[in-house]
């Protein structure tokens, strides 16, 4: 029996962990933020008024069974013309919603034509905008946008707030041995699956094993100075305490190259405050999670491994 796990979040987090859980099950659900209104899919979901194809497109290739020159092909983006920036497989996505007219069944479909193992949804197939909030009173509106500033943000909210779930995603989370929150850019990737408040209560309620990953990394713009705590804080100010039970966080060096370069675009390494979050009531799992390369990011099969060892 595979277990049965979602995943829910964005960006180049949330594939990055796929692709070492499929290892483990083929039961896999990965429940995708649709906020994003930047690049490639900012401009297809502008122009063809469907939701924004790229977060989805890089979780059905990180979930595929298919030839490495097939991913080549859905990560190849132009480089002239009026196509220039965009992927093939976000306009791949794009033409599949427009034959069949519906974003979920060009999902569906697409899943099919890269052999995926385990299913990919929309967090909401509502026409989203996330709103930020700064701690001076200050709004910013768009995905893309909020990062900017580089102001610290208070909160974040998503419109219109009645966006509602899939079914599919809820019937996910009920079934679920274990649910995943993150990594990734915490207030753009993550946060916005759970302002869709179905989706958020259906977490709460779970009896799931629930799993918070922290950023190995603060992020210029949306968590400078932040530590693990922080993060959490963070997670459960915009959901509800019931969101998790433990939390991921890495404990391993990162190479004095990695982190000067990091620092002088002004980020830094998420410091482990252990104590804080277990008064706040949750569990924490430390270990050596990363894999520095030329970026410094989880290994997708050292993090793997830490999960399903809480599984």
């Amino acid at each position: 029996m595979y277990p049965n796990i979602v995943c829910l979040g964005g960006g180049t987090g949330l594939p990055n962990l796929l692709r070492g859980l499929k290892d483990y099950s083929d039961s896999i659900t990965a429940i995708v933020t649709v906020a994003d209104d930047g690049g490639s899919s900012g401009i297809i979901r502008n122009e063809l008024k469907i939701p924004p194809p790229g977060d989805i497109k890089n979780c059905l290739l990180a979930l595929a069974n298919t030839e490495p020159f097939m991913e080549k092909l859905f990560q190849y983006r132009f480089n002239i013309g009026s196509l220039k920036g965009h992927s093939f497989g976000n306009l791949f996505l794009a033409a599949m919603t427009e034959m069949l007219g519906n974003f979920e069944l060009a999902i569906k479909e697409s899943s099919k034509v890269l052999a995926v193992r385990g299913t990919v949804l929309p967090s909401t197939l509502e026409d989203v905008t996330l709103e930020a909030i700064y701690e001076d009173g200050e709004k910013a509106c768009g995905e893309s946008h909020i990062p900017n500033s580089r102001k610290r943000i208070s909160k974040v909210m998503l419109m219109p707030s009645s966006a509602k779930p899939l079914s599919e995603a809820l019937e996910a989370i009920e079934r679920a041995d274990a649910i995943t929150l993150g990594p990734g850019s915490l207030y753009t990737s993550l946060i916005p699956n759970l302002l869709v408040k179905d989706l958020t209560e259906a977490v709460s309620k779970s009896r799931a094993k629930k799993i918070y990953i922290s950023n190995i990394m603060t992020q210029p713009g949306e968590t400078e100075g932040y530590s693990a705590s922080d993060h959490v804080n963070a997670v459960v100010k915009h959901s509800s305490r019931d969101i998790m039970e433990y939390v991921i966080v890495n404990t391993e060096q990162i190479p004095d190259v990695l982190r000067i370069r990091y620092l002088s675009d002004g980020s830094t390494p998420v410091q482990c405050d252990t104590e804080i979050i277990e008064k706040m009531g949750y569990t924490v799992v430390t270990g050596p999670v990363i894999n520095p390369t030329d970026v410094v990011r989880h290994s997708s099969k050292k993090l793997a491994e830490t999960i399903m060892a809480l599984i």
